[in-house]
């Protein structure tokens, strides 16, 4: 085994790749680059009935976004490919083949010819018991296979075109000693184990076989993967054995759970409770059905690939923000935690809202633009310095981009509606005369900025012995069209003199 640490994330492209994939992979890429290794990207699509068109783009363009590079995969140089063979499990066919028939004559796996009926029969039959069947060494000697059967016989069945499996000969009465990187020590009765199929009547090797030959032969050091092939480790272990290799490390991570109830998250989960649950946008080729990704909902990588970090571990510390170099630095396996992880939707929008405080006003200002050109119902040609203004009042308010179209859709637009709630409690009989009067205040101020403008506005009320409730909630009224926004006086500054002449002398036309 390679002394480099080498390690793989191993998707099926069966559809979107799902968060808790995303995080596999994140964990991954962490232990390598944590140990100056390599992090490979292999395509399991042995089972072709439930291949989808577009799946293994997908992936690729996902960790693309989330900047998870992988450093061998499937469009690696000729180099690589010549050395490890393809990263598509699809295009190694023949190599599978050859192992089976390897442990075949070893003795380590067997041929059996049961039928799907043969052993639904058998499965009835036990539970009429009020047992269980399993395919194993209690019932093995007993059914359709080379075991049971002679070997002549075994050789007529081949000859004559049967359909047939290679099943793993899981031996009798020994206790397995095995380790977890992150849940430690584990003990496994072999007699509580089934023969599981190693290569399909198809042609086609079974996860089990493909994935112990292809992370020998690519030198895969750690096996970082999900907790739901935790039952699969002792027939892995056992695989490695009976070729004769060394295995490598293994780790299973804790499941993502429910943010509301139990058990796994899904994307049922995120369509009932509206938060996505795939990095990108998946559109199913077959339905049409569009799932939305964290991207299109306007998350930034870097706050994707810091919550998915901390959803099964934790650096031991208060800090919360990392960057993936940081992220590299403080990894560690054994801090991750063995209990599922509860995903919380409202703090990855905190997360969020942290990367976007950490962006310049003028970066957030050309997304702005962007987003508005999207947009009919606002103006298209606002420049990004005006924007980068408007970026700098309101972005502390808000967890993405698209959010400062809402929140500041009276910097884009001047109201042409006034929220009636805000109408009835603000604007009384004598509030046009003073908004009348506060605009030749406000027409009379020279040097037009924030602090300026607030002065010369107080004093006026000062003067005039009115109360600040009087003026300056109908003064937002007019310029906002509801009661919201930050400082009033920020707002008349940024938008100018001349459009906030004309917001207060439309709201007194507008409502009297």
């Amino acid at each position: 085994m390679s002394t480099r640490v080498r390690v793989r994330f191993a998707p099926s492209p069966t559809g979107p790749l799902h968060i808790g994939g995303v995080r596999t992979a994140l964990f991954n890429y962490l232990f390598a680059k944590k140990h100056s290794g390599d992090f490979i990207l292999r395509i399991e699509d042995t089972d072709q009935k439930r291949y989808v068109e577009g799946a293994e783009q997908y992936i690729i363009q996902a960790l693309k976004w989330l900047n998870i590079p992988y450093d061998q995969g499937p469009d690696s140089d000729a180099e690589i490919l010549e050395k490890y063979g393809s990263f598509r499990q699809s295009e190694r066919k023949e190599l599978y083949k050859k192992y089976a028939e390897e442990l075949l004559t070893s003795g380590w796996a067997y041929y059996a010819f049961d039928t799907t009926e043969q052993l639904d029969a058998e499965r009835l039959k036990s539970e009429s018991e009020g047992g269980k069947f399993t395919y194993n060494w209690a019932t093995r000697g007993t059914l359709q296979n080379s075991l049971a059967l002679s070997e002549q016989e075994v050789q007529e069945r081949i000859n004559s075109g049967e359909p047939y499996v290679v099943r793993f000969k899981s031996p009798e009465n020994q206790i397995l000693e095995l380790n977890d990187m992150i849940r430690g020590a584990i003990t496994i009765d072999t007699n509580i184990l089934d023969d599981k199929v190693l290569f399909k009547s198809d042609g086609m090797p079974t996860y089990h076989l493909a994935n112990i030959v292809d992370d020998h032969l690519m030198e895969i050091t750690h096996v970082i993967r999900g907790e739901e092939w935790l039952p699969s480790l002792a027939l892995h272990v056992l695989l490695y054995r009976a070729f004769g290799w060394e295995a490598p490390e293994f780790a299973h991570l804790p499941l993502i759970l429910k943010s509301v109830g139990k058990g796994k998250l899904s994307k049922r989960d995120g369509d009932k409770l509206g938060f996505p649950v795939f990095p990108l946008q998946w559109t199913d080729p077959v339905s049409g059905e569009i799932s939305t990704g964290y991207r299109e909902q306007g998350y930034y990588p870097e706050a994707v690939v810091n919550f998915l970090a901390f959803l099964g571990w934790n650096p031991g510390t208060e800090q919360e923000l990392f960057t993936l170099e940081q992220l590299v630095q403080s990894f560690e396996i054994e801090k991750v935690q063995k209990a599922g992880a509860r995903f919380d939707p409202d703090k990855t929008k905190w997360y969020n809202h942290q990367y976007l405080q950490k962006r310049s006003n003028e970066d957030l200002a050309k997304e702005l633009h962007a987003y508005i050109a999207q947009s009919t119902s606002h103006e298209t040609n606002l420049e990004i310095g005006y924007l980068s203004q408007v970026v700098a009042l309101l972005k502390e308010r808000v967890n993405f981009v698209k959010e400062l179209i809402v929140e500041g859709d009276f910097f884009l637009k001047a109201p042409e509606v006034f929220q009636e709630k805000a109408v009835k409690k603000q604007w009384k009989e004598q509030t046009a005369a003073y908004m009348n009067q506060v605009a030749d205040v406000i027409a009379s101020v020279k040097d037009f900025d924030s602090q300026t403008i607030e002065e010369t506005v107080k004093s006026w009320i000062a003067e005039q012995e009115l109360s600040f409730g009087q003026v300056m909630p109908p003064l937002r009224l007019a310029l906002v069209g509801a009661m919201k926004g930050p400082h009033v006086f920020d707002i008349i500054a940024l938008i100018g003199k001349e459009q906030t002449l004309s917001r207060i002398q439309y709201a007194i036309t507008k409502l009297g």
